[in-house]
């Protein structure tokens, strides 16, 4: 259920952007992982790195560039089955850990009719085929394993919880509404003159010891419906009205433990859990053009719209604390556990637009080589927090605002580049490819954090065979990039103005590699 807002926008932030556990509100890394496209599809397209802008005849082309489906002559029905794994290394205060993960979907489903013209009805309208597809297809994945952990001897995250507490108070009656009251009912907060003090204290000489576990699942399948054709076959034209469906599951646990050895200090340990589910669906629009002014070389160009979304969030976050003594002595029990009421928020989303360019020459009966140049604004992303965020429609402007800003100091205008051969023999095609993934960050830093170089780079192959009406295909595509995330922050200052003490919340980086498998199986009509 909503809840009034009764953080301010500098304070909201400060919690939810960087924690990964929004307290109040989405964040600038939503708008980021929902805008940042991994070309899936069918195996033939992995296979040559997905530089398909200018390459068409390929379900999965319809996708980068519409136009492509001037190049089909009969009609096709694919059916891609994918399966990803991969594994993740963090290291945080000098500490690495790795962690394994895999799930198994389909990429690609898609049909499309096609019809050739000739003789004087393709003369007198200049028009030599026409096009319609209808399907889905996979275009990001959100499956992510991470796990570090460390020492600490400078912060602690309850230190979150004390400062939501000093700066709003904590909620009467019972009901665990905002962080504050999730560190008060667990009694991990102390009251001392008319404030509130986490019963953690790290020092240099008192580590503590701190876990960071967190598993995201989901992704956007795109349902798109394409219509386009070949005039003279020397321009393909084509368009596509687009349906993403977004699934989005993050579970994160947060982990803290008494490394002291006192048994009467009131602390021993900690666990936050925070679970947040996303759902929602979008609208976008892509047009394309192809261009053939020799057999031997096609130039592509096409345009893809933002992504409109309508998206809801449901968050469950709960909290145990063993306190040892102190929460003893109210309860009975050192155990004390806390579950805070399920907000759910509703909002809308839109993503930055796009433009590729692409080229490919084609090697006679031997196969082509194709490149694709695709540019991405990524501070053009907005939130609209009008569509449910909260009672206060006040502080929804204010805090989308902040976000928003956020995002245009974040982020910055990005780059990616894909590039891919295929090589034909008879019936058995031969296929690699690459592709490099600009940096969506802005460089510096920004809140104290030394911002990412989260480039990434695809290392990609496959081979198929093609039979009179059917064919079948196999990629493999290797995808590595690094990024740094720190688990929690803290404001400057506590309520009254003191420093917190050292300031520093240690940052992890987490470099990740993911492998994804797709076996696509087609038919011809």
């Amino acid at each position: 259920m909503n809840k009034p807002i009764r953080y301010s926008p500098a304070v909201a932030i400060a919690i939810a952007i960087i924690t990964g556990s929004s307290a109040s509100a989405q964040d600038e890394t939503d708008a980021l992982r929902f805008s940042m496209i991994q070309p899936q599809g069918t195996a033939r397209s992995i296979g040559f790195g997905s530089a398909l802008g200018s390459v068409g005849g390929d379900y999965s082309s319809l996708s980068e560039n519409p136009a492509g489906i001037g190049v089909y002559r009969r009609g096709e029905l694919t059916v891609s089955p994918s399966l990803m794994f991969g594994s993740s290394t963090g290291t945080y205060a000098g500490n690495s850990e790795k962690d394994n993960g895999a799930h198994f979907s389909f990429s690609n489903l898609g049909i499309v009719s096609a019809r050739s013209f000739s003789g004087r009805r393709a003369q007198r309208s200049g028009w030599t085929t026409a096009g319609f597809g209808f399907g889905i297809t996979r275009v990001a994945d959100f499956t992510r394993n991470s796990y570090y952990s460390g020492q600490n001897t400078t912060s602690s995250a309850s230190y979150v919880f004390e400062n939501d507490a000093n700066v709003g108070g904590v909620s009467t009656g019972g009901q665990v509404v905002y962080p504050a009251d999730l560190g008060y009912q667990t009694f991990l907060l102390d009251t001392v003159n008319n404030g509130y003090v986490s019963n953690v204290y790290p020092n240099p000489s008192q580590p503590i010891g701190q876990e960071f576990v967190t598993k995201e699942r989901g992704g956007i399948t795109e349902l798109g419906i394409t219509f386009g054709g070949s005039y003279q076959d020397k321009l393909m034209l084509g368009g596509s009205l687009n349906v993403p469906i977004l699934r989005y599951r993050r579970d994160k646990t947060i982990t803290e433990y008494d490394l002291s050895g006192n048994n009467n200090n009131n602390f021993d340990n900690f666990q936050y859990r925070d679970e947040l589910r996303t759902n929602g669906a979008g609208i976008n629009l892509k047009v394309g053009a192809i261009y053939k002014p020799v057999d031997a070389v096609r130039f592509g160009v096409a345009i893809h719209s933002p992504t409109w979304y309508s998206l809801t969030d449901i968050q469950n976050t709960s909290l145990t604390a063993n306190t040892e003594n102190y929460g003893a002595y109210y309860t009975g029990s050192a155990v004390n556990s806390a579950q805070a009421l399920e907000n759910q928020y509703e909002y809308s989303l839109r993503t930055p637009w796009r433009a590729v360019a692409s080229a490919t020459v084609m090697l006679g009966t031997a196969g082509f080589w194709s490149v694709d140049y695709e540019y991405v604004d990524y501070t053009s992303s907005r939130f609209n927090m009008d569509a449910g965020f909260s009672s206060n429609t006040n502080y929804n402007k204010s805090y989308q605002d902040a976000v928003n800003e956020v995002i245009r100091t974040y982020y910055k205008k990005a780059s990616n580049i894909r590039t891919g051969v295929e090589f034909r023999l008879n019936n058995f095609f031969l296929r690699g490819g690459f592709g490099y993934y600009g940096n969506p960050y802005a460089s510096g830093t920004y809140n104290d954090r030394k911002l990412p170089n989260a480039q990434r780079l695809d290392f990609s192959g496959g081979l198929g065979m093609r039979f009179e009406n059917a064919f079948i295909d196999f990629a493999f595509v290797h995808r590595q990039y690094t990024d740094n995330e720190q688990p929690y922050t803290l404001p400057q200052t506590n309520v009254s103005g003191t420093p917190y003490f050292g300031m520093i919340v240690p940052t992890a980086t987490i470099k990740s590699a993911q492998n994804n498998a797709v076996l696509t199986f087609g038919v011809k009509f």
